[in-house]
């Protein structure tokens, strides 16, 4: 099984307009999968059809690598928090986990302390999820009832939306624990990209229901981050000289340059480097392209090459 989830050309249609089109998307089992776009632009779509809660106009999908009425199956691995969390705002946290138990057959006693411990909540009493419970732990309890029964993947649809800092820091931190230490794969949309970028291992950009590009957080270094640019007269010769000095992490670009990805702060030594060596510098300079800038590059003007 090559993708935990995989879509075929899912579309939904309502009316005469097309709020999700086409869309292929791939997630690997283990990532965080980041899928970026404005407010509307067919995140939450998506998110419905992959997660059982409405039906594809046209297209497929795959879960575990089972397809149809055995795809259907798989659903029952599948957690679910989109848009707010349907909890009972005058129980504890505890309580509406308990509920949640209780209807899928689960005994609550240690598994709900166990999800408690998960999320960052095991120490919130009898406290009442409405009055005294921040948007952040709300949101942490969203995450908790996603996890009840155990599931692999888990979708969230705008997490960390209206949280405060330290909210966003405490969402962040649950969902990298779920990652590394459960194994969980999740996807998880957002259109705040600081934010994504900090916990992602791959991205889908989602434009007006179209996917415009789908890449990996190692690809997405590639095109984005700071990194040093050099023209030389014979970049063979720069690079051999570059590595005379310490730095291996260099590449060719398709338009001619050198990229340099480590020391980024040491240019000087460089230019004097590539010079002592004979060759020709013609430019050296520091590039800065965030995860927004790549972003606004493939939405407003197509596939951005860096």
């Amino acid at each position: 099984m090559e993708y935990i989830l995989e879509t075929h050309d899912l579309t939904k249609v309502y009316g005469q307009k097309e709020a999700a089109r086409d869309v292929n998307l791939h997630i690997r089992e283990g990532q965080i999968y980041g899928l970026i776009g404005r407010n509307g632009a067919g995140k939450t779509t998506i998110m419905r059809m992959i997660s059982g809660l409405s039906t594809p106009t046209r297209g497929s999908y795959s879960l575990f690598g089972k397809t149809g009425y055995e795809m259907g199956k798989m659903l029952k691995y599948v957690g679910v928090l989109i848009e707010h969390p349907g909890l009972y705002p005058k129980l504890s946290a505890y309580e509406n986990l308990k509920i949640k138990c209780l209807a899928m057959g689960i005994k609550p006693e240690d598994y709900v302390e166990q999800l408690l411990q998960t999320v960052g909540l095991e120490n919130t009493d009898k406290k009442k999820a409405s009055g005294s419970y921040s948007l952040g732990m709300r949101q942490r309890l969203g995450i908790a009832l996603a996890l009840v029964g155990d599931p692999k993947i888990i979708i969230l649809d705008e997490p960390i939306n209206g949280l405060d800092p330290q909210g966003i820091v405490e969402v962040r931190k649950t969902l990298v624990r779920l990652r590394d230490e459960q194994g969980i794969t999740i996807m998880v949309s957002s259109h705040i990209l600081d934010e994504l970028s900090k916990v992602a291992d791959a991205y889908g950009i989602i434009n007006e229901g179209t996917l415009l590009d789908e890449f990996s957080a190692d690809e997405l270094h590639k095109r984005s981050g700071e990194y040093v640019v050099i023209r030389s007269g014979d970049n063979t010769a720069a690079a051999e000289a570059l590595k005379g000095i310490g730095i291996g992490r260099i590449s060719a670009e398709t338009d001619g340059s050198l990229r340099v990805d480590e020391r980024i702060d040491d240019t000087a030594a460089m230019a004097k480097a590539i010079v002592d060596a004979g060759i020709p510098l013609e430019e050296i300079y520091l590039r800065s392209i965030s995860l927004e800038d790549y972003y606004l590059g493939v939405t407003e003007g197509g596939k951005h090459n860096g």
